[in-house]
């Protein structure tokens, strides 16, 4: 299955850095401004339906996902809603690091989709990802944008005056009168503007520290040890994970070094069984980008069903459970799966279409090796330092 090479991987991702570039939060006092608005957004549980849930409750730090799931990850792999009668689809996947997807597009070069947020890339960027959640039925469950307005202007919101002052002074907007407008485009437009916010502290680096052992290893400030070596030569060689997992540091516009992100933000089957959970047992067949409407109609062959998006492994240790459904609760689960998938007996992909029979399968490592491959993807969580500050901190796209 033909895979972006790093190069153009790197040009591409440059391009578009170059393309919608613009300072975090927007620049000047306004953007610390702008990012504590978001913050306060962020962890506003008063924003649900029954004001128990928050963008924070299914994206909680230090992985950015849900605890429950963290915490239980055999049996719970999805989040419940604000109504915990109902739960989502999917896993929820690390808010870290989604800052620097690309926006969702077309590579005409590679054939491939890139970048967008979701497991299935149906928010073009960070902002049209913050926009979703408050108004799904099954996670913050809210009636319509409006009410989410008058959520934030409420009287009984312990940051009323807070949002009031931060909504005026970042955006010229009276938060109250918004809430009150029965007019839809003036209402729409402040609701981009809460989402705006949001991405705003998406964007900092409270998610976005490159604070691991591995970048610290990479900074010259302290040595991997023997099996993390094995394990970082076998994920660039023998395991071929860095075929979609790019471990290449990139170049920023203004020349600095972004560090790896291990993601190249395509799409990929990568075969993965539909899963027995009760959560999500009965639910249809995930066919991922190919099952979005917009994508299907430009698709007529099929060939988008069953891809997924390949996250950032970043914090990957501590973001149990994994896939976009969660079947498997250990990183030594997903480390044998892509290892033996075509060579011992697994269920059947959910998908059976465009299966990646490339990259994995049928790797050939030994136990040893599966566990060396896991030594080092524990290197890449965050907290093993303060954040290094040996690099420019890079634009977004």
């Amino acid at each position: 299955m033909m895979k972006i090479s790093k190069y153009i991987y790197v040009a591409t991702v440059i391009s578009l850095f170059s393309q919608f570039a613009h300072a975090t939060g927007g620049g000047g006092g306004g953007s610390d401004q702008k990012e504590r608005l978001g913050q306060l957004l962020y962890f506003d549980t008063n924003l649900s339906i029954n004001k128990n849930q928050s963008c924070a409750s299914c994206h909680t730090p230090p992985g950015f996902v849900d605890p429950m799931n963290v915490a239980n990850p055999a049996n719970s792999v999805v989040s419940l809603g604000s109504d915990i009668t109902l739960n989502g689809g999917r896993n929820t996947p690390s808010a870290a690091y989604a800052a620097f997807s690309p926006f969702f597009h077309w590579n005409a070069v590679e054939g491939l989709y890139i970048g967008g947020q979701f497991w299935d890339g149906r928010a073009a960027s960070l902002t049209e990802q913050a926009k979703g959640p408050f108004l799904n039925p099954v996670e913050m469950a809210m009636p319509s944008k409006k009410s989410v307005l008058e959520r934030i202007a409420s009287k009984y919101n312990d940051n009323y005056r807070l949002y009031k002052r931060l909504f005026d002074r970042v955006y010229g907007v009276d938060i109250v009168n918004a809430s009150d407008s029965n007019n839809q485009v003036y209402i729409d437009a402040v609701y981009e503007m809460v989402a705006d916010a949001i991405a705003a502290f998406e964007k900092t680096g409270e998610f976005n520290k490159f604070s691991s052992k591995f970048d610290y290893f990479l900074a010259g400030q302290t040595n991997l040890n023997d099996q993390e070596l094995r394990g970082m030569a076998l994920f660039n060689g023998k395991a071929q994970c860095n075929a979609c997992h790019t471990s290449d540091p990139l170049v920023a516009p203004d020349g600095s070094v972004i560090p790896p992100l291990f993601t190249d933000f395509s799409y990929d089957n990568i075969g993965i069984p539909k899963s027995t959970n009760p959560l999500i047992a009965n639910n249809p067949l995930d066919y991922g980008l190919g099952g979005r409407p917009d994508i299907a109609a430009k698709d007529p062959t099929g060939a988008e069903l069953g891809k997924h998006k390949v996250m950032s492994l970043r914090n990957i240790a501590i973001t149990p459970p994994y896939g976009h459904n969660g079947f498997f609760a250990t990183l030594g689960e997903v480390v044998h799966f892509y290892n033996t998938r075509d060579v011992e007996t697994w269920p059947v992909p959910e998908v059976g279409q465009n299966v990646n029979t490339d990259e994995l399968g049928n790797l050939g490592l030994t136990p040893e090796e599966e566990a060396d491959v896991v030594a080092f993807l524990m290197t890449l969580t965050d907290g093993f330092g303060p954040p290094l500050n040996n690099f420019a901190f890079p634009p977004f796209p």
